[in-house]
C-alpha cells in the first residue's frame, strides 16, 4: 500500500517515529524549513494548541487563513476548516493531520438535500454557519460563525427573508436575539446537544458561586440557564474578564486548556453530558494528535483540495462575512 492509498484508508500518514525525537522541536524546525504555519482550533488537544502559531475559533481562524503569508497552512482542526482555508488561500498548500476528522454538524446537511430545501424558498437569502462543507458554502449568500451570526443577521434589512443552516440551535438563538423569523435547517452538533440540564443543576448546587458559560450551539434548555452565551473566543474572554473564580463550561472540553493557561487561579468545570460518555469531547477534533501533526508537516500530506468551481462560488459568501465582520470591528 503506497502512502496515498494509506491516507485514503486510514485518513493519515502512519510511520514509525523515533521515540527519542522531541516532536515540539522537530515541528518547529519543519515549520521554519517549509515556511508553514499551524492554525489550531480551541477544541484541539493541549499539546497541539501549545505548538500552534495561532489558536482561535472559526472566525479568527478564517481571518488568519485569509491573510497568512506562509506557503503551507497546516490546519489542526476538522475538514471543513481546512476547506475554508483552501477557499481563502487557493494558491497555498493546505494540510490536515487526519482527513477523516469530520464534523457531525456538517454531515447533518448534505448539499444535494439543502439545494432542494433552498429551492422551496426562492425569495430567501441563505446564511450558513461556517461549520459546513465547501459545497454548502457554495450554495450560500453569506457565511457566519457563532461570533458574528447575530450581527450579520442584524446588518440585513428587516424585511429580508432568511434561510439559516445548518445548526438549528444557533439559528434559534439568533432568531431570539434579533427578533427575526428565520427558516431553519434541522441540523445540530452532537457535542453541544449532549449536555444535561439535570446534571448541570446538580453541579451548580455543589458550586453555588460558579457561572455557567454556554456556546449558542447548545439546546435552548441549556442556554436559558447560562450566565453567558458566546463563541469559544467569547467564552474565553468572558472568563478572563470576570472576577468570579469558578465557571461551568458548556462547550467542547478542549477550550478548558486555554482557559486554565490564561487563568491559572480560576477553576473551570466541564458541563456534564446526559450519560456517562465523554461526549463533550468532539471525536473528530480529537482525531488529530501531535504525532499525526508531525508526520503531516514532514510528508506534506494529507493535503486538502477543493475544486476550482466550488472555490469560485464559496469564496464570495466567506468574503462577505469577513467584510461585514471587519466593518463591525469583530
Amino acid at each position: 500500500m503506497d502512502i496515498l492509498e494509506e491516507i485514503n484508508v486510514k485518513g493519515f500518514v502512519e510511520e514509525e517515529i523515533d521515540p527519542t525525537l522531541d516532536l515540539f522541536e522537530e515541528i518547529n524546525r519543519l515549520k521554519k524549513e517549509k515556511n508553514a504555519v499551524i492554525l489550531a482550533h480551541y477544541y484541539q488537544d493541549g499539546d497541539i494548541q501549545d505548538i500552534a502559531d495561532y489558536i482561535g475559533d472559526s472566525l479568527g481562524l478564517s481571518q488568519q487563513a485569509a491573510k497568512t503569508d506562509a506557503d503551507i497552512i497546516v490546519f489542526a482542526g476538522v475538514h471543513f476548516m481546512a476547506e475554508t482555508a483552501k477557499i481563502l488561500s487557493p494558491t497555498k498548500k493546505v494540510l490536515l493531520p487526519d482527513v477523516k476528522a469530520g464534523c457531525s454538524l456538517a454531515d447533518s446537511c448534505p448539499p444535494h438535500l439543502f439545494r432542494k430545501f433552498k429551492e422551496a424558498y426562492p425569495d430567501h437569502l441563505v446564511i450558513t454557519y461556517v461549520n459546513c462543507t465547501a459545497e454548502l458554502k457554495a450554495l450560500s449568500d453569506i457565511v457566519c460563525t457563532s461570533s458574528n451570526a447575530v450581527q450579520i443577521v442584524e446588518s440585513l434589512p428587516k424585511d429580508q427573508k432568511i434561510i439559516f443552516g445548518p445548526d438549528k440551535n444557533l439559528g434559534a438563538y439568533v432568531a431570539k436575539k434579533t427578533g427575526r423569523d428565520l427558516v431553519l435547517w434541522n441540523g445540530a452538533c452532537m457535542v453541544h446537544e449532549i449536555f444535561s440540564r439535570e446534571k448541570i443543576t446538580k453541579l451548580r448546587e455543589r458550586h453555588p458561586g460558579a457561572k455557567l458559560l454556554a456556546h449558542p450551539e447548545c439546546e435552548d434548555v441549556i442556554l436559558e440557564m447560562a450566565d453567558y452565551i458566546g463563541s469559544t473566543t467569547g467564552i474565553l474572554k468572558y472568563a478572563t474578564s470576570q472576577p468570579d473564580k469558578e465557571f461551568i463550561v458548556a462547550t467542547e472540553s478542549g477550550i478548558l486548556h486555554q482557559m486554565q493557561k490564561d487563568n491559572p487561579e480560576k477553576v473551570f468545570i466541564p458541563a456534564p453530558p446526559n450519560n456517562m460518555c465523554a461526549c463533550n469531547d468532539c471525536p473528530h477534533m480529537k482525531r488529530n494528535t501531535l504525532e499525526k501533526l508531525y508526520l503531516c508537516i514532514k510528508n506534506e500530506l494529507p493535503e486538502v483540495t477543493v475544486p476550482a468551481d466550488i472555490i469560485e462560488k464559496a469564496v464570495k459568501p466567506i468574503e462577505r462575512m469577513l467584510e461585514i465582520s471587519a466593518r463591525l470591528g469583530l
